[in-house]
């Protein structure tokens, strides 16, 4: 039986575009507790790495401080809190779909890929997303930020999905739009197709990656050197 070949993807900027909710959110909890807002293209800088994460790259952009020098651990909390629970009543508000991602995903699974979601959005937000958007049932495992002990850019995030799904590492492919991403294909072996105008602060030129595309169409011939 000819081995099964896996897709891994990041979620928030690659197969959807989160960013005008997250801004909502962030705004949101900015407002509440006496911080800046920011912008939609600013917001699309900061995510990656979690809601904590994106919280504290916010503050720390304005106060020059670390976000745990800055609130002390039950400010910290309890503004990841009301983010969560204020994002995840509005979570597919504005968030659309990449282009090409529905087509790709169909496509896919025609050819009997086997797919997953490795994202840093936790888990039960990231499942709901993908209900709700629509994609949800293209997928074999959903791992968010809290499902291991240890999330990218960490390539266990990764390799431990692979095992889950019976895959092989040697028949595996990321797609993401981030350094976070990138970063974990690369420690796992794993080739990386980035999509150009990710959620990140760097430039493509400064992130690992294989394929570079702009959006999910026509990805089709570039998964197909891989079978």
């Amino acid at each position: 039986m000819k081995q099964k070949f896996t897709v891994l993807f990041d979620l928030d900027g690659t197969l959807v575009d989160t960013a005008p909710d997250l801004m909502h959110a962030h705004n949101h909890v900015m407002k509440k507790f006496g911080y800046p807002t920011k912008s939609t293209e600013e917001i699309r800088n900061l995510v990656g790495q979690g809601a904590g994460a994106m919280l504290g790259r916010s503050i720390w952009g304005q106060a020059k401080k670390e976000f745990g020098k800055v609130q002390d651990e039950k400010i910290k909390k309890e503004m990841i809190n009301e983010f969560v629970d204020f994002y995840g009543k509005n979570i597919v508000n504005e968030s659309k779909l990449v282009k090409g991602v529905k087509e790709f995903l169909v496509w896919s699974k025609e050819k009997k890929i086997s797919m997953a979601v490795c994202t840093n959005k936790q888990e039960h937000l990231a499942i709901d997303l993908l209900k709700k958007i629509g994609i949800y049932d293209f997928f074999e495992y959903v791992a968010g930020y809290n499902t291991f002990d240890y999330c990218k850019p960490d390539h266990r995030h990764l390799t431990s999905v692979i095992e889950i799904l019976d895959g092989n590492i040697k028949k595996t492919l990321m797609i993401g739009d981030s350094e976070t991403d990138a970063n974990a294909a690369r420690d796992a072996g794993i080739p990386i197709i980035l999509l150009e105008d990710g959620y990140t602060e760097k430039n493509i030129t400064e992130i690992y990656h294989n394929h570079l595309i702009k959006d999910f169409v026509g990805i089709e011939k570039i998964i197909s050197e891989y079978l």
